[in-house]
């Protein structure tokens, strides 16, 4: 196949995948690490193996970080446990509801029940909570953005030999 077809093929992929780091619908990093080792070893690029392994371990904390940054900071803006057990729960049931948005849903949901299990009478502390969940998918969700623009970047000034 000729690199021209592959290198728009890896492109794509790289695009498509910052999309999917906040669109839901789409697996995000995943489809970037299959643009950049497509590009790697599909084409004649002299794309240097350290790009490999650092993009691959940051895509792997990206995965674990999108669950533990939100538990995270539930429990930074007073959150307990039982918030953020609901957190990672409520995600995991939100990704098999048919809705959109379900995963970031479920989430917000699973925090705010189990506040509420927790403590029933402190719906303020319940919202807190929540809030704290919320900011935190806007961390781990940037955090991937930035490491899906910086694939993109590196295959891109790689293409025309900058790097």
């Amino acid at each position: 196949m000729d690199n021209t077809i592959i290198n728009i093929l890896c492109l794509i992929l790289l695009f498509v995948g910052i999309l999917g780091t906040f669109l839901p619908v789409l697996p995000g990093l995943l489809l970037s690490i299959c643009g950049l080792l497509i590009y790697k070893f599909g084409t004649d690029a002299d794309l240097p193996m350290i790009y490999i392994w650092a993009f691959g371990i940051l895509t792997a904390a990206s995965v674990v970080l999108s669950y533990v940054i939100p538990a995270k900071t539930n429990r930074k803006y007073g959150g307990t446990r039982w918030g953020s057990i609901g957190s990672v729960i409520g995600t995991i049931v939100g990704i098999f509801i048919p809705i959109p948005l379900g995963f970031l849903i479920g989430m917000f949901a699973g925090v705010f029940i189990g506040e509420l299990l927790h403590d029933s009478k402190d719906m303020n502390k319940a919202l807190q909570s929540t809030k704290g969940a919320f900011i935190g998918f806007i961390y781990g969700t940037g955090f991937s953005f930035v490491v899906g623009v910086a694939m993109f970047l590196v295959v891109l000034l790689n293409m025309f030999d900058i790097i």
